[in-house]
């Protein structure tokens, strides 16, 4: 046993001496979650009362329009129950768990959500009710703006300083594994590999049989016997205990959750049933029955449905618009290179298996996909213009018309040749599963460098990171990257 392992062992048997660590991180914890309220409380009413300063105190007109005079007594029930509704909104998506501090990237997401969905509320609210004061329009977006920037701002600060060592190592979840094997391996990479992450890996033990199903690495640090698992329970402070053993049997797993309630410890399973898609998990029953099963991903809904599909639309028509002189003008050059048809129509394989036609600005000399592999650095098969076009995207940009027509979206996983596919499907695990969701013009894996003859179990990973958690925000941010992420093109 490692020497590590051998202190944690120690400091098991010596509970009294580390007990305290639970006490220190519950009162750490409770202050930073009443520092946050308060914090976020401060910030929303002040910005509040800034915005009616901004609004109504610096001549500021909407054309067109007959100004009134307006007091602060006018506004203060829209300034107070604005406030404790964008607050109880906040709440409302967990934003005021202590570790909440720790993932500033996932706090900033809530932020702008809850400040957009706020706005919409509050101006449907004061449409459908008729007060005395009508709320000003100008103000609610001038306020929604500025609530966003400032708790982006504030957040930030209190996220520099609690993500110092001193502060933060009270704050993450401390986590024990019992078993070992390739689903607590990869978990642990991920928690390792986020500078953000709100977890500490205290170290893990064999299950009761007291065999792991693959041998834990030795920087993880790891006891020698089931036994001393509620000593380690109580002496580490632990937060989450993960059952990493699929050959537990139910009456193992029961005992181990009853140990966990009576220690007060999270009980956590790796759905080793579901490989993917594992955000869409859900429990339903079916007659008093209980059933585990993915039910819906984002893009499952009908409302994100619409939402993306409008962004879609909107973006395709603007981007044919403004990419319709550029595609004139490779066009010409490519057809003065090698004469013949400008325009490449490679079959594709697009959302629930529906084959269509993607337009592209041909690259390569006439007939060079009958190879049947994918496009290499340094092609022998690429046109001398064909380097350019593929560097910057040029060749992409006649695909608007399949977003627009509905066979694309702005944003999902790259579609493959429909010849890749039948055997990508029977020999790499989950690949069909990116196909629930339109192709992309651009995608999550693309902006990671993932296109072209790059690995491609990776690039599914990407794909199926980016159909778990799609939402809004996301496409926009994959768009902007696009424009700033080339690697892999050409």
């Amino acid at each position: 046993m490692s020497r590590l392992a051998e202190d944690l062992v120690r400091l098991s048997r010596n509970a009294p001496q580390t007990t305290e660590l639970a006490g220190v991180n519950q009162k750490v914890a409770w202050r930073v979650r009443i520092l946050s309220v308060i914090g976020d409380a401060i910030v929303v009413f002040g910005v509040s009362l800034l915005s009616f300063w901004l609004r109504f105190r610096t001549g500021f007109k909407i054309p067109g329009t007959v100004e009134r005079a307006v007091s602060l007594n006018d506004y203060a029930a829209y300034i107070l129950v604005g406030g404790l509704l964008l607050m109880l909104l906040l709440s409302h998506y967990r934003f005021y768990e202590s570790s909440q501090v720790l993932r500033y990237r996932q706090a900033s997401i809530l932020i702008i959500k809850a400040c957009a969905i706020w706005l919409v509320g509050i101006l449907c609210i004061t449409r459908l009710f008729d007060f005395q004061i009508p709320l000003s329009r100008a103000y609610a977006v001038i306020n929604a703006f500025n609530l966003a920037i400032a708790l982006l701002l504030w957040r930030l600060l209190l996220y520099r300083v609690l993500s110092l060592e001193t502060y933060s190592r009270h704050l993450r979840d401390r986590i024990l594994f019992v078993g070992w094997n390739e689903l607590s391996e990869r978990l642990t990479k991920f928690v390792f590999s986020d500078p953000n992450q709100a977890y500490t890996l205290v170290g893990c033990i064999p299950p009761l049989n007291g065999n792991y199903e693959k041998e834990p690495p030795q920087e993880i640090p790891h006891v020698a016997a089931y036994r001393d698992l509620v000593s380690m329970l109580q002496a580490h402070s632990i937060d989450i205990v993960i059952l990493a053993d699929r050959t537990a049997s139910m009456q193992e797993i029961d005992d181990l959750a009853t140990i966990c309630e009576k220690e007060l410890v999270q009980f956590k399973v790796i759905p080793s049933y579901f490989q993917i898609l594992v955000t869409g998990l859900s429990l339903q029953t079916i007659s008093g029955i209980p059933i585990l099963g993915i039910s819906q991903l984002p893009l499952d809904r009908p409302i994100n449905c619409l939402l993306k599909r409008t962004v879609d639309i909107i973006g395709a028509i603007v981007g044919l618009i403004l990419s319709l002189p550029i595609i004139l003008i490779f066009a010409g050059l490519v057809y003065l290179e090698s004469p013949g048809p400008v325009f490449y129509r490679p079959r594709r394989l697009g959302r629930r298996g529906v084959e269509f036609d993607m337009i592209k600005i041909r690259s390569m000399r006439l007939n060079a996909d009958q190879d049947g592999h994918w496009t290499l650095k340094d092609d022998p098969r690429r046109l001398r213009i064909g380097g350019f076009i593929r560097k910057w995207n040029i060749d992409e940009l006649p695909q608007f018309w399949n977003v627009l027509v509905g066979d694309m979206s702005l944003v999902g996983p790259r579609p493959e040749s429909v010849a890749l596919i039948r055997s990508f499907k029977h020999e790499i695990p989950h690949y069909h599963a990116r196909h629930i969701a339109r192709p992309g013009l651009t995608g999550w894996a693309a902006v990671n460098g993932l296109r072209g003859d790059t690995d491609l179990s990776e690039r599914i990973r990407c794909d199926l990171y980016y159909l778990e958690n799609w939402n809004f925000f996301l496409d926009f941010q994959v768009m902007f990257l696009t424009f700033f992420r080339r690697k892999g093109a050409g």
